[in-house]
């Protein structure tokens, strides 16, 4: 059997090396708790929501499922570096896309350039959702941090309210997200009148 060429043995040591640094989202916590009250990692919201897009797969004929399935895994991945900004202190001119870019080019060094390159553009285009599949991911997002702020065993003056305008932009721009937000806005006002 033949040695692998140095290149190649170098390819795989940078994939590697990326996947181990990826591997700090499973402790960026982020606000939202789970249903026994824990903090969420950015790496469980992830899976969350690449879930989500999945079991949708009937509902999106036509669209790239393997697409929507990779912009869902990359969309947080910068967190890696810098950690989560809860939604609440979130801003449209705060220059947090700016900072995830950055720590995504940092987390994505050790990759070859070919993948290194395709993450960027997929964190890219996930960002400026442009494309059928970044909506669908953007605002898959925004509804499954709706979902859990409703499943969560939140603090007793958790503002389920928030739900209510919080990622309307986002999940209004196609049909399906639209009709998973009444539902989504419907599980919200039952929490908040107590139910």
């Amino acid at each position: 059997m033949e040695s692998p060429a140095p290149a190649e043995t170098e390819r795989l040591a940078g994939i590697i090396a990326f996947v181990q640094a990826a591997e700090r989202l499973k402790d960026t916590l982020r606000s939202g708790v789970t249903s026994k009250g824990r903090a969420e990692s950015t790496a469980e919201h992830s899976w969350r929501l690449c879930l989500l897009a999945l079991l949708f797969e009937r509902e999106l004929a036509g669209r790239d499922l393997l697409r929507l399935l990779k912009l869902c895994i990359v969309h947080d991945l910068g967190e890696a570096i810098s950690g989560d900004v809860p939604a609440i202190h979130q801003a449209g001119d705060d220059g947090r896309a700016e900072r995830e870019r950055a720590d995504l080019e940092t987390l994505c060094a050790p990759l070859p350039d070919d993948l290194r390159a395709e993450m960027l553009a997929l964190w890219d285009e996930y960002n400026a959702a442009l494309t059928p599949e970044a909506v669908l991911a953007k605002g898959f997002d925004k509804l499954e941090t709706m979902l859990q702020h409703v499943i969560g065993r939140n603090a007793p003056d958790f503002d389920y309210a928030f739900n209510l305008d919080y990622g309307v932009a986002q999940t209004s721009r196609d049909p399906l997200l639209s009709r998973l937000r009444a539902l989504v806005d419907a599980e919200t006002r039952r929490r908040v009148d107590g139910g």
